[in-house]
């Protein structure tokens, strides 16, 4: 099976379960991310998105127990064999909780932690911390407790933070799922300029459907470990029967053309707003 040049993300005929587990919590995925891509994961509670990140950032099974069969490969790196330490630099993974990444006392030392430990040069690490600042909008912020923060700009540090490793490949975990509305927005935007001025490949796990298909290159919809259905947001909710089953909320527009089928309609089915009006009856 041959792959484009720009391939950073392999998984083909992946299983993984964690050393608690009976049974494969991921089952046979294969899945191929581009260079530059955002990719959005969804899917209910406890489908594997969690774990599919676990895998793709060497932590399953490099520092949580559990087994993963067949073939891993992430910018060139296959941490099943080669281990997560393989991975630093490459890929940064941020959780729902941002309290469980943030552990100084100023927004400047949480980002100068991850370079200083690198072993880099002054001016590296400044470098880095002053280029983490300006991408998550935390400019002014470099002497504020992190305890001190929102929930949304906790979220914006956490995520920095991991920035300043430089990552080729960033990985959000439900990362608005303990935000509220406001805290929410800071970081949907956020990831959103990573996307467009950055050029990052970023994989995310998040249930906010209108967002995804309005930023996502691809979706991918899990069940049961295993991913049903993938392909760009128009492909994805344009397979209505299998979206329905799966319980997944489509966007809004492509619910009211859902209805609009039900009714013998036939229509072209948007998934963004401004797709709205091009609907062919």
């Amino acid at each position: 099976m041959g792959y484009g040049s720009d391939t950073v993300v392999r998984l083909r005929e992946v299983y993984a379960k964690y050393i608690t587990s009976d049974k494969w919590i991921i089952e046979n995925v294969s899945l191929e991310i581009s260079k530059g891509e955002t990719v959005v994961l969804m899917g209910p509670s406890g489908c594997g998105k969690s774990t599919l990140l676990n895998i793709i950032s060497g932590l399953l099974p490099g520092v949580i127990p559990g087994h993963v069969k067949g073939e891993v490969f992430v910018d060139g790196v296959d941490p099943v064999k080669q281990g997560y330490k393989a991975l630093t630099g490459k890929v940064g993974i941020v959780y729902q909780n941002p309290e469980i990444q943030i552990i100084t006392r100023s927004v400047f030392e949480e980002l100068a932690m991850a370079p200083e430990n690198l072993g880099l040069s002054k001016d590296e690490v400044l470098a880095r911390v002053e280029w983490a600042l300006d991408a998550l909008g935390l400019r002014g912020y470099e002497q504020k407790d992190p305890q001190t923060l929102s929930g949304g700009e906790k979220q914006l540090l956490a995520i920095a933070s991991v920035l300043t490793m430089k990552p080729k490949i960033l990985l959000l975990d439900e990362p608005t799922s303990m935000l509220d509305h406001l805290g929410t927005q800071m970081v949907l935007t956020a990831i959103s300029r990573l996307k467009e001025e950055y050029g990052l490949t970023i994989i995310v796990a998040e249930h906010r459907v209108e967002w995804a298909v309005n930023v996502a290159d691809k979706i991918y919809l899990m069940d049961e470990g295993k991913i049903l259905l993938g392909g760009t947001p128009q492909e994805v909710f344009s397979q209505m029967d299998l979206v329905t089953k799966l319980g997944v909320r489509p966007p809004g527009v492509a619910e009211i053309a859902y209805q609009l089928m039900k009714k013998g309609v036939r229509v072209k089915i948007p998934v963004r707003l401004e797709d709205f009006k091009e609907l062919s009856w």
